[in-house]
């Protein structure tokens, strides 16, 4: 079963899109949506989430898969 809150590295995949919030934006929160292109985090899980770079380039931490 998938987890939809981005904590597990194994329900992550390159190409699947997901929400993300990038570093600057982790006082306010706002989400940015986009496709995964390489995933960051080398544990299998993180608290804040599994840190990915987006195909734009972006990277940020899931907080949703969509």
């Amino acid at each position: 079963m998938i987890s939809l809150d981005g904590k597990k590295r194994s329900d992550i995949k390159p190409g699947m899109a997901v929400n993300v919030i990038l570093k600057q934006d982790q006082r306010s929160g706002k989400k940015t949506e986009g496709i995964v292109k390489d995933l960051l985090t080398n544990s299998a899980t993180h608290p804040h989430g599994i840190k990915v770079r987006l195909e734009d380039g972006q990277v940020g931490r899931v907080c949703d898969i969509l």
